[in-house]
């Protein structure tokens, strides 16, 4: 049985790496075994969908489960828990199991115990089980939800010896009208790249249609600012029903006066129920470069004379916040969610940099998550770039707290160990430029940005500490130019072992994947800014 989660939260799980103290052994667990536990439906666990299933213990036990659960008491989701269960007793309950990920487990140690081993930020569960002495601790606590009945964990001291683990295999569904080539193991779930792919062909969809509205094409085409472009505010009336179809308690648009020109957001609200004055921001610019009547000094030929379709720059981000949306939109929130496609990045952040320096009253903003040309990066032959910010020195991390979550995430869930080991070696390398413009291979680069050239810098500018994506920027032939096309990234994404479509579709469904677990990990505890 599936069913989706009514709320979806994320505690902290593991922030910053503690010690390791104790050693293996020190707790008894010589009177169980992997088969004192057994679990319902072990053998058609599905990735990266809720789930229902039952735990049933042989033995008077504790297991530790470092999965998105649902508390029964307070019906909110928490990122792991550990329960006692005393022989014969059964406990059922919603979970999700990592998208990416074919193996999971659980842990198993004596009934009343609190302290756990665990894995390190940047290494996965299997790693860590092949060297189970290199990782950290955490401690279960009482649970902080009100009505919670499932205690918590947090970072802990002590490991408090060894543990069972009991691993089950994991698949993940798949839609049954694609093949390989069009991206069908990245086709379902909670949330998937496939949706993702989809969205961005029919934004930047030119085929002809004189009955489609002034850009004479299926698609959205000509997004750019400008006080007399019908296409500019077709599309705002477009993306305000999309939001308004999802539920959201509200869709608004936001007008702002930028020197001579309008600056437009279409942002969707899900008010929080606990903290409904902080808002937790995800946001991707829906307007592309204009003509090159409208970009001062820009020459005809090159990067920056303006583009229609804007399928990478920034359809991609764009549909990757209407997926996020259309998901999150029936959940009862602690903080307020807002989802907003900017306006006027292309002219110096005019949308972004309005909404932020103009918030409500008493208004805070937590976190906020950014998205521009996400998709031209791995699995294709180029770089993903997990940015945060704000960046205080390139010698040390600033945001210790953000870069480890990115790294939680990245490395179990979305089964990218080795892809950001390699993106440490790059960035240690050559730092940010040649990330964006070379050609990497299997390259996964979590780092702290010293540059701001999107709409997260207008929220670091109001003290947010921020998280973004993208991929190939600077050596993108395409980059503000008319050939920035769908056509034109499945062409860059191919590669001698896959078709540009599939990797496409792997490439955002990483992406969106990771913004999601990031974006519910802050709506419980948001990450500060470290500066």
């Amino acid at each position: 049985m599936r069913s989706r989660l009514p709320t979806v939260f994320m505690l902290v799980f593991l922030l910053l790496c503690t010690p390791l103290s104790g050693c293996f052994g020190e707790s008894d667990v010589k009177s169980l075994s992997a088969s004192s536990l057994m679990v319902s439906e072990a053998d058609s666990l599905e990735a990266g969908m809720w789930q229902t299933i039952t735990l049933e213990a042989s033995s008077d036990l504790a297991v530790f489960i470092p999965y998105f659960i649902q508390d029964p008491g307070s019906m909110r989701a928490q990122n792991g828990t550990v329960l006692d269960m005393k022989s014969g007793e059964t406990i059922s309950m919603n979970i999700l199991f990592p998208p990416r990920n074919q193996v999971v487990m659980f842990f198993i140690g004596e009934i009343g115990r609190l302290n756990w081993p665990i894995r390190e930020a940047d290494q996965s569960w299997a790693t860590w089980l092949d060297n189970r002495g290199n990782g950290s601790a955490i401690q279960a606590i009482a649970n902080q939800d009100t009505g919670g009945e499932w205690p918590w964990v947090v970072s802990g001291n002590e490991t408090g010896g060894d543990v069972i683990p009991f691993v089950m295999d994991t698949s993940r569904p798949f839609r049954a009208d694609l093949t390989e080539e069009n991206g069908v193991g990245a086709s379902d779930g909670w949330v998937n790249g496939r949706d993702v792919y989809e969205w961005v062909d029919f934004i930047a969809d030119d085929t002809p249609c004189v009955t489609c509205g002034p850009d004479g094409a299926v698609g959205y085409l000509d997004r750019w600012i400008g006080n007399a472009n019908p296409s500019y505010e077709h599309a705002i009336t477009y993306f305000e029903g999309v939001m308004q179809g999802y539920g959201l308690d509200r869709v608004e648009v936001h007008r702002f006066q930028w020197n001579t020109a309008w600056a437009v957001n279409i942002c969707g609200y899900k008010d929080g129920s606990v903290y409904p004055d902080e808002w937790l921001i995800f946001g991707a610019h829906f307007d592309i470069a204009p003509p090159v009547a409208y970009t001062p000094g820009a020459e005809i030929g090159v990067p920056g004379y303006g583009t229609r379709h804007g399928a990478y720059d920034n359809a991609a981000g764009s549909s990757m916040v209407l997926t996020t949306a259309s998901v999150l939109a029936e959940f009862d929130a602690r903080r307020t969610m807002v989802f907003c496609l900017w306006s006027s990045e292309e002219e110096g952040l005019w949308g972004s940099r309005s909404f932020a320096n103009d918030l409500p009253d008493g208004v805070t903003v937590s976190n906020y998550l950014n998205l521009d040309m996400a998709g031209v990066n791995y699995p294709g032959d180029y770089a993903l770039s997990v940015y945060l910010g704000p960046d205080g020195t390139q010698e040390d991390i600033d945001q210790a707290g953000m870069f480890h979550l990115a790294e939680w995430i990245g490395s179990d869930a979305l089964d990218l160990e080795y892809e950001m080991e390699r993106g440490r070696e790059a960035w240690l390398d050559g730092g940010e430029s040649p990330l964006w413009g070379d050609i990497y291979e299997d390259t996964v680069a979590i780092y702290e940005s010293p540059t701001a050239r999107s709409d997260h810098d207008s929220f670091q500018n109001i003290g947010v500490a921020t998280l973004g994506w993208n991929g190939l920027v600077d050596g993108y032939p395409c980059y503000h130019r008319e050939c920035d096309t769908m056509e034109t990234m499945i062409e860059y994404m191919d590669t001698d072992n896959s078709t540009g479509i599939n990797n496409l579709v792997h490439s955002w469904d990483i992406v969106t994947w990771w913004a999601v677990f990031a974006f519910l990990h802050m709506d419980q505890t948001p990450v500060p800014n470290e500066l």
